[in-house]
């Protein structure tokens, strides 16, 4: 038990220092922009150009399945400070591209095994509250980011910091190599040899297939509701509403900050009452949240401030809550030989579907009267996510893992 606890305990700080990093293009994109000498269209394009990182993510996670957890967890915790600190150092936009594809296959890969492994040494009845711990980590990290960049620009000293400080991870490794245990779960499943006979596709073939369908299939569609919300929420309060910088970038910390009590209520709701319901209900609500947020607040509101805070906070807590219910799904529905491996394909199908809805966006926002109408239709995704998660995947609550994969051979 003491042993499984120091595991928790490093797998979380494996994720708030991903949380970190991954949030570093989002938060800098401004300052890397300017930089560049990149416009809008150039951002986007180099951001575009990123995407692939989504394949080395699922390349990576096949790989967790075959050689464990541990390995390529360390790997890639190692690897991470060495290519942002390439990416900072980086003059070129084509160096600094190629270096940021690695960095975001490493800490993709990271994220996507520390998130199985938590299923497999947290306690059957304490599955999902070890993905709260797994998502506020994440999100703990992000937030540091978040607060260090108005920091540095207040001082005067460039974006290129935050990667410099991720690249200081580099002297944690040696911890993580004492206190990171291999998955029992996969030890065992290696000396049957079931971790050697995988594929790639294999999620996607009988037995699995059933189940690995609708996942991805909610991957993608959750992918354009929210990811690209996420990825538009500041510019609509600066853009959109007229708020100005300041008030924009508080409105996020504070409501981003206080929604991370959907990551412990989501757990809560997955013991009490089941994954499925906990993720149909919390999508549903994520839905009208990013419509009550893009398209508010009532022309002529005199406090705006507050109704987008009032939204966003509610957004993004059920959003958390969701995220906790469909990681303990996702990960408790496919053998141990399979689950990395799984978690890799809802990334590239994630990334997948931000390309998808940036495009969308980029052809739509004219003719349907601008950007934010654009991202609120694309916020009903939400709804036919919750209604194939709820009619086709099995509720896991209280079910050993084993069990909860249907019996299939571990």
């Amino acid at each position: 038990m003491r042993k499984d606890r120091w595991t928790v305990a490093a797998l979380c700080a494996m994720l708030a220092y991903q949380g970190y990093t991954t949030s570093i293009n989002g938060i800098g994109a401004p300052f890397i922009a300017r930089s560049f000498g990149l416009g809008d269209a150039g951002i986007a394009t180099l951001y575009a150009w990123i995407s692939p990182a989504a394949l080395g993510v699922l390349l990576l996670s096949r790989l967790a399945d075959r050689v464990g957890r541990r390995r390529v967890l360390l790997a890639c915790m190692a690897a991470t400070p060495i290519a942002a600190f390439g990416a900072g150092a980086s003059q070129n936009v084509v160096l600094f591209a190629i270096w940021d594809v690695l960095l975001y296959a490493f800490a993709g890969a990271t994220i996507s095994s520390a998130v199985v492994m938590m299923s497999e040494v947290v306690p059957m009845r304490s599955r999902a509250r070890g993905q709260g711990y797994a998502g506020l980590a994440t999100a703990a990290g992000s937030g540091l980011c978040l607060i260090l960049m108005p920091c540095l620009d207040a001082h005067g000293l460039s974006w290129r910091w935050l990667l410099m400080i991720s690249g200081a991870g580099l002297l944690g490794v040696p911890l993580l190599v004492v206190a990171m245990p291999e998955s029992d779960l996969w030890q065992q499943a290696s000396e049957r040899g079931s971790t050697r006979s995988g594929r790639f596709f294999d999620v996607f073939r009988a037995p699995h297939s059933f189940r690995a369908r609708p996942v991805v299939v909610c991957a993608f569609l959750t992918a354009m509701a929210s990811a690209s919300a996420d990825a538009w929420a500041y510019y609509h309060a600066v853009s959109g509403v007229g708020l100005t910088a300041g008030a924009a970038s508080a409105l996020v910390l504070v409501g981003g900050g206080l929604g991370m009590v959907g990551f412990p209520l989501g757990a809560w709701a997955c013991e009490r009452v089941g994954r499925v319901p906990t993720v149909v209900v919390s999508w549903l609500f994520a839905a009208g949240g990013i419509l009550g947020f893009f398209w508010g607040p009532p022309e002529g509101s005199a406090f705006p401030v507050y109704w987008l805070g009032a939204a966003y906070f509610g957004w993004k807590t059920v959003d958390n809550a969701a995220l906790v219910g469909f990681r303990a799904a996702s990960t408790e529905l496919f053998p141990t030989a399979l689950r990395s491996t799984l978690i890799g394909w809802t990334s590239l199908i994630g990334a997948v579907g931000i390309v998808a809805a940036q495009s969308t966006i980029a052809v739509l926002a004219g003719p349907l009267g601008g950007l934010s109408r654009v991202v609120g239709y694309l916020g009903l995704l939400a709804i036919p996510a919750a209604l194939v998660f709820g009619w086709f995947i099995d509720e896991t609550r209280g079910l050993p893992l084993p069990v909860a994969s249907n019996g299939a051979k571990e």
